[in-house]
């Protein structure tokens, strides 16, 4: 044409790694409600945000799984780097490795669902991972009643995921749910009767400090009349002389003027109040026990389980958090192979696992001297691949 020459010539446009829901991602707690008061959202302030018990119970299990050491392998070879185990190394650019896995097990343990998205890049595996918010997400069935889509919904606005193609951009990381065909069942959720006595009982100590940080006894009336009860207006005076000058940690040990037949009886704590304690402290051991957690590991009185720290410790390790890990590490390599075209493992390191030395130990020393083993059947008991000179 006459006038080609007037158009401005293509200017490639450098590629941007970003999730796909960052346009709709806003700051705020809206999200879905399943039911109330046990939804997600309810339970995450409630059992996290306000309990002590659930807060270190969810810190101390996602802190520990993320800060284990891992190993990318296959059936032949332990990669030291890999473009997967690179990719976990740093996930996306606000986050490492360790950030980014706590947010994934804190998902599960709050939600028992941990979503993770896939952002595309040059390679053959992603360029990034974002882990998304549980509560924001939901799952949209088929015909058949698999998942056919995801949708991420924050105010008012909805991203949706296509899942029915090779790779999904989706990984959906659950617990098992007995009555729930696409959800999973938190700890937090099990815990959740053992949360509000906790919680209630948190709120019945606090209200018992502003009274002095005592029960209040009792004011006795005798009238020098023989009256056995107060006018509404001396009553109404009283009232309010207690409210003002005796009541709250700050008049704690004030002296009280009586007038009037006014007689003060102390009181002193009842049986019941003796054992509103042991309800708080049972009450959290329940916490604890719900997640796996050994109470001794959070300083919970009267719990004798286990003779000593170390033997918590290990049994914390061996029973909780390695299982959490296998699965989702397990999990989370099977959907990066798809990607890769190539079957890799992600499995946590047992033999730097500080709190597992003594069993490794053991471990290698009765391996170490069973002759009638060969080589690669030793290598396969420990969780090591073949020698390459041996295939």
């Amino acid at each position: 044409m006459v006038f080609d020459f007037l158009r401005k010539a293509p200017v490639p446009v450098p590629e941007r790694k970003a999730s796909a829901v960052g346009r709709v991602i806003a700051w705020g707690n809206a999200g879905r409600v399943a039911w109330s008061p046990r939804d997600v959202g309810s339970l995450t302030r409630t059992g996290f945000q306000g309990n002590p018990v659930g807060f270190r119970v969810v810190r101390l299990i996602a802190e520990a799984a993320a800060a284990l050491p891992l190993v990318c392998q296959t059936h032949a070879q332990r990669f030291e780097t890999h473009p997967v185990l690179g990719l976990i190394g740093r996930p996306n650019g606000a986050q490492g490795r360790a950030e980014f896995l706590e947010a994934v097990y804190g998902y599960l343990l709050l939600s028992g669902n941990a979503y993770v998205e896939a952002v595309p890049g040059l390679g053959a595996v992603p360029g990034e991972l974002h882990v998304l918010r549980s509560d924001r997400i939901n799952l949209v069935p088929g015909a058949d009643g698999w998942p056919v889509g995801y949708d991420y919904t924050v105010g008012g606005r909805t991203h949706r995921y296509d899942v029915t193609g090779e790779t999904s951009p989706i990984c959906h990381l659950k617990t098992f749910h007995p009555q729930d065909d696409h959800y999973g069942f938190s700890p937090m959720q099990a815990a959740a009767v053992a949360v509000d006595v906790h919680n209630s009982a948190s709120a019945w100590s606090k209200a018992l400090l502003d009274n002095a940080a005592r029960p209040s006894g009792a004011i006795v009336y005798k009238g020098a009349d023989g009256a056995a009860s107060l006018s509404s207006d001396q009553y109404d005076r009283l009232v309010s002389e207690m409210e003002a000058h005796h009541q709250g940690a700050r008049n704690a040990g004030r002296p009280m003027l009586l007038e009037g037949g006014l007689d003060w009886k102390p009181m002193g704590f009842s049986p019941s109040d003796m054992e509103f304690q042991k309800t708080k402290e049972a009450a959290a051991r329940e916490i604890a026990i719900a997640f796996g957690v050994p109470p001794m590991l959070l300083g919970i009185p009267g719990d004798a389980t286990y003779s000593n720290y170390q033997e918590a410790n290990r049994a914390f390790y061996r029973l909780t958090v390695l299982p959490l890990a296998t699965k989702v590490l397990a999990d989370l390599a099977h959907w990066l192979s798809g990607f890769a075209g190539e079957a890799v493992e992600l499995k946590p390191d047992l033999d730097q696992v500080p709190a597992l030395a003594s069993e490794r130990d053991q471990q290698w020393a009765r391996v170490a001297a069973a002759e009638f083993l060969t080589v690669a059947e030793k290598r396969m008991l420990l969780g090591l691949p073949k020698l390459a000179e041996a295939e």
